[in-house]
């Protein structure tokens, strides 16, 4: 008898621990898949990034510049790498911007342009043109902070107050604030004979990106990492007022903290670019599509896929008229309109369905959040 027991043990013994390797290769592998989508973004990126150091008017070779020609490696230290690395931050910081405006708004066609952020950071810079004119970069940074800042602040307190939250009457609100703020700026520029300074910040634009005059855009870096140690908050706040009171969230504090963040970051950006539309809007949708509507979830992929597509886009103004540049503005702004007028068709003919890869679900599980800003269920 006790060698039977012996070998019933022996046996489940031995079938525990092949159940527990096959599911431990069952979650290597799923773990490979659900990251799938990133590591593909990751090598574009890296791709176009390597392309994107060579394409200009003055053409870069790699003998040349292994071979210590120094002509070629002051271009590239001067101009081609914080051109690029201007462009990673713009990318990566807009984008972010624009997803925890819409997680914290709850709407998803909320962003820094549509909430009226960029319109108060460029109001900021003409202050400090006017108050300030022998300002440095970072006096007109600490200016485009305060009314960006406030800017988003006072939107996100107009649409608390309206009783009927239609999915497209916040962004019109934002769209008729912004509207207001940039007439404001217009009437202030004209009267005071400022328009030709302040025409730099209307327009996004990386041809005036050298050494020394970008590295600002760094503070997007910081701003990032800290959105992503607040993720979870961000979706907690997203959720509602009731909710968050009853997980034990300070709602108020976190809204207004993931509002400032975002501020900081679009504010950073239009000072050393200018304003660029459309980032803060298409991306977070276009991720959200496939990875879901939980933060922490897309954020590196949001991150990954905005700077891929500033990055080609930029690529894009350099190459169709060279040797002479398109605004990147032009560039995002139509193909951003191509993306939007895509993704509300799709939104009309499948609604709430997110397009599905071969393989296990991404994200949350349960499909991208429809325009309304509803989250997939976790």
């Amino acid at each position: 008898m006790s060698l039977v027991l012996t070998n019933i043990r022996a046996s489940c013994t031995h079938q525990i621990v092949r159940s527990g390797q096959r599911a431990h290769r069952k979650g290597r592998g799923t773990a490979i898949k659900n990251h799938r989508i990133s590591i593909v973004l990751g090598i574009c990126l890296a791709a176009a990034s390597v392309c994107s150091l060579f394409v200009g008017v003055i053409d870069l070779d790699l003998p040349s510049l292994f071979g210590g020609d120094m002509e070629q490696l002051k271009i590239l230290v001067v101009s081609r790498l914080p051109r690029l690395l201007a462009i990673l931050c713009t990318g990566v910081g807009m984008s972010v911007a624009g997803l925890i405006m819409q997680q914290l708004c709850m709407n998803k066609f909320v962003s820094p342009t549509t909430g009226a952020t960029i319109s108060s950071a460029q109001f900021g810079i003409l202050l400090a043109l006017l108050f300030m004119p022998n300002s440095t970069l970072w006096g007109r940074a600490l200016f485009a902070f305060a009314t960006a800042t406030l800017g988003t602040w006072i939107f996100v307190w107009f649409i608390q107050r309206i009783t009927f939250k239609d999915v497209v009457m916040v962004p019109l609100v934002g769209i008729m604030f912004g509207n207001v703020i940039g007439g404001i700026t217009n009437y202030l520029a004209y009267k005071y004979e400022m328009t030709q300074a302040l025409s730099t910040w209307l327009v996004g634009h990386f041809s005036l990106v050298l050494r020394g005059r970008y590295e600002l855009v760094y503070l997007v870096a910081p701003l990032v990492i800290l959105a992503f140690l607040f993720a979870n908050h961000f979706n907690i706040v997203g959720m509602g007022k009731d909710f968050s009171k009853n997980l034990g969230v300070h709602y108020n504090l976190v809204l207004f903290m993931g509002l400032t963040i975002a501020a900081l970051i679009t504010a950073s950006i239009v000072v050393v670019v200018g304003s660029i539309s459309y980032i803060g809007l298409i991306v977070p949708n276009v991720v959200a599509m496939f990875k879901g509507d939980r933060i922490r979830g897309t954020l590196v992929d949001t991150a990954l896929f905005g700077a891929v597509f500033v990055l080609a886009c930029d690529m894009i103004g350099r190459t169709v008229i060279a040797p002479y540049e398109l605004p990147i503005e032009l560039i995002v702004g139509i193909l951003g309109s191509l993306l939007f007028i895509g993704l509300l068709f799709y939104r009309l003919k499948h609604g709430r369905r997110a397009i599905r890869l071969k393989g296990p679900t991404f994200g949350c599980g349960a499909g991208a959040p429809d325009l309304e800003g509803g989250a997939g269920e976790c």
